[in-house]
């Protein structure tokens, strides 16, 4: 085989996104405080350096001792703000430290310090002392919420490039409420944070509108019995929140996957399908309106040559299952592509992953196209994690070890921009 036809061999563990990475976390004063322990504990368990900040209004729903126990480092309050304990001061020190800074919950009153550069306690004192992203999760009340001075400041912080949001859902509130004002979920503050920690909080693909397809399609031969694969739309589903972050507008046209996935890109604008004609269909009239194309649904190569509306009794089930081909998408897409379009294709493979993928995209004519591995540990279908190796048509090629597929998103969108 040759050597260059498979990713670098993964570790027998393999470190997470999180690992070694510096996260600050502010925490400030809302009953969705105590959500943000579960972010705190899964970026320890990650391998992730947590610092804290309590506001003293955090101080009242969740203690110092607890989130300093999650963070395995002791958690910062205006105590010792104040305290002449440190070389330098606290606030300039954390500043320069954190890589990425989220506040999580994040309160109409912060959010109004955070818009008019105000500095009263240790978090916003430190803010104004960084220069690194930050992520932003507020919480309220409706009512508090849906004030216009509290949207006014949403606006207007916004203007500054350094914040990225997480606005907040609809659902229950503690105060029994149902309405607009209830907290990120701690998987999506997670999710964002990685993506930050990828791109430095840039968005180079603002302004840019990106399509993409994910999952599997069924070709059904009566209604209980389908022609399909594993895939489950992991890997499109991070390719979709990967180009949020970096200020897409995103289109993900997916085939059967676990709802819960959407969760995390509710901003994404998502077009269910099944099977390849549906897909088929979605794809081309999204197409026009896309600017960079990414194919990574793993789409039917057959399909029954006849359907039964009804269940087939097994004793009716054909010997020999008569197929044909279903619509080629990829090349349809490819004959249509402007000059301003960029078509990547995706390659899920065994044994030699390049030399298919390099016959692929020549023969379809793409711009790149990642080859996987489905044959290795921690790759392919249902895995939440994947490794590749991306090839592009003017001869350029990286392998990408095995990561989370958010990260592999982000290392996929690195690549292109390089391009």
């Amino acid at each position: 085989m040759n050597p260059e036809s498979k990713p670098p061999n993964p570790p027998e563990s393999f470190p997470s996104s999180f690992h070694n990475q510096r996260i600050l976390i502010g925490i400030t004063g809302g009953i969705a405080a105590y959500k943000v322990c579960q972010v705190i504990s899964a970026l320890a368990k990650a391998g992730a350096e947590v610092r804290a900040i309590l506001t003293s209004g955090a101080a009242q729903f969740i203690t110092p001792l607890t989130v300093a126990t999650l963070c395995r480092h002791p958690a910062y309050t205006d105590a010792d703000f104040w305290q002449p304990t440190h070389h330098r001061p606290l606030h300039i020190e954390l500043g320069e430290w954190a890589q990425v800074l989220a506040i999580a919950p994040l309160t109409a009153n912060t959010l109004a310090k955070l818009t008019a550069g105000m500095a009263d306690n240790l978090l916003t004192n430190t803010v104004l002392a960084s220069r690194c992203p930050v992520l932003l999760a507020p919480a309220a009340n409706t009512d508090m919420w849906n004030q216009p001075v509290t949207q006014r400041n949403w606006r207007q912080i916004h203007a500054d490039d350094r914040y990225h949001s997480l606005a907040p859902g609809r659902g229950i509130l503690a105060c029994d409420r149902v309405g607009s004002g209830r907290m990120a979920e701690p998987d999506r503050i997670l999710a964002h944070l990685e993506s930050l920690l990828q791109t430095q909080g840039k968005r180079d693909l603002r302004g840019q509108r990106v399509l993409i397809s994910g999952g599997g399609t069924r070709e059904y031969l009566d209604p209980v019995r389908f022609i399909g694969n594993p895939a489950t739309g992991k890997m499109g589903v991070a390719l979709a929140q990967a180009a949020l972050h970096r200020g897409a507008e995103v289109t993900l046209v997916h085939g059967p996957l676990d709802r819960g996935l959407l969760d995390g890109i509710p901003e994404v604008r998502a077009i269910a399908v099944t099977t390849a004609a549906q897909m088929q269909q979605a794809m081309v009239e999204c197409f026009p309106h896309a600017d960079l194309i990414v194919m990574s649904a793993a789409v039917a190569d057959v399909k029954p040559n006849s359907y039964s509306a009804q269940k087939l009794p097994k004793r009716s089930l054909p010997e020999a299952l008569g197929l044909e081909s279903v619509p080629d998408i990829i090349a349809q897409l490819s004959a249509r592509k402007q000059p301003h379009q960029r078509l990547i294709g995706f390659a899920a493979q065994t044994g030699d992953i390049v030399t298919p993928a390099r016959e692929k995209l020549q023969r379809k004519n793409l711009d790149a196209i990642v080859a996987n591995p489905i044959d290795l540990p921690a790759a392919g279908f249902g895995s939440d994690r994947n490794q590749a190796i991306v090839l592009e048509a003017g001869g350029r090629q990286q392998a990408i070890e095995p990561c989370s597929k958010l990260t592999l998103a982000h290392r996929l969108f690195d690549f292109l921009a390089q391009g």
